[in-house]
């Protein structure tokens, strides 16, 4: 700065595009989630046992889908805007095999510049709409030297010290505990009913560790020798943050991440994000009918 220039008043300062959703207390945070779900019950009264995110590319089960209402972020005030090629950005309400579901088509990341506060409150809002179970389902790279893109991988736990806790900061007490339990975040009991249904529709499927990391540059091979040294299977952008914040208001959550690309090092092709559409696409149709077949099965529970 040179001598004739004068300082910018802090006030002054350039607003960032997120700036009208940062989030501050807990009674800011309640208003704010209140209001979403307001917004949301002025456009559709269905309650649903199931909420439902689809990753990169994963859309064609909506084509599945009794679909009675639909609602893009962006026009719901104070809600994060999905900027990724293949999230759609944009709520569903209706029927998934017979069972009342919202389904994000599309989420936030945290490398879009969200706060991770914005990332989960999708989450949140879809627990305080009446979410009981939450599945999450993903587009990850291989870790595990025995998968192969195309794989479709229950997820039995994960490694998220890379990035932000959700739970930082003021606790909701409002949607759950300072400090919640973590040693059964992906329930038991769904990944029985992942691995029956997918016994009845002939569908392979793996099981292993997820592990998030930020983004939006891919791993680097040492980062990969490390993760799989700690016990990780599969790597990605998302999902572990919102299981967390999802388990701290209660829900039960299970997990699937579509294998799309073997991650660096462990194969000698390089990442791109088009490589994980294209294998995230071919597998959609089969993704779908193995997320049919599970929500048939919850209506019972």
């Amino acid at each position: 700065m040179s001598q004739n220039e004068t300082p910018m008043p802090p006030h002054q300062a350039p607003e960032t595009k997120q700036r009208d959703l940062q989030l501050g207390t807990e009674q800011e945070m309640q208003t704010r989630l209140h209001d979403i779900v307001s917004q949301i019950r002025q456009q559709t009264d269905i309650c649903p046992k199931l909420a439902l995110v689809l990753g990169s590319g994963l859309g064609e089960l909506v084509q599945k889908m009794e679909i009675c209402a639909t609602i893009p972020y962006e026009t719901l005030a104070g809600f994060p805007r999905s900027t990724v090629q293949g999230h759609r950005g944009q709520f569903l309400f209706g029927k998934l095999s017979g069972v009342p579901t919202v389904v994000m088509q599309g989420r936030v990341h945290y490398y879009e510049g969200y706060s991770m506060s914005q990332v989960v409150l999708p989450i949140r809002v879809m627990g305080m709409l009446g979410a009981r179970f939450l599945l999450l389902t993903n587009a990850a790279g291989g870790m595990n030297p025995s998968f192969s893109p195309g794989d479709l991988m229950v997820i039995t736990d994960h490694i998220a010290t890379a990035v932000d806790n959700p739970l930082r900061g003021e606790n909701l007490s409002f949607l759950g505990p300072r400090f919640p339990d973590m040693s059964e975040v992906y329930s038991a009991r769904l990944r029985d009913v992942m691995f029956d249904v997918a016994d009845r529709c002939k569908i392979p499927l793996r099981a292993g560790v997820y592990v998030q990391l930020s983004g939006p540059s891919y791993e680097t091979p040492a980062e990969i020798r490390m993760y799989r040294m700690l016990g990780g299977d599969a790597v990605g952008m998302s999902t572990a943050c919102e299981a967390i914040v999802a388990r701290h208001m209660g829900l039960e959550v299970g997990g699937i991440s579509c294998i799309t690309n073997m991650a660096a090092g462990v194969s000698d092709t390089p990442l791109s994000h088009e490589e994980v559409q294209t294998t995230a696409t071919r597998l959609s149709g089969q993704f779908s009918e193995l997320l049919l077949e599970i929500a048939a099965t919850l209506k019972e529970l």
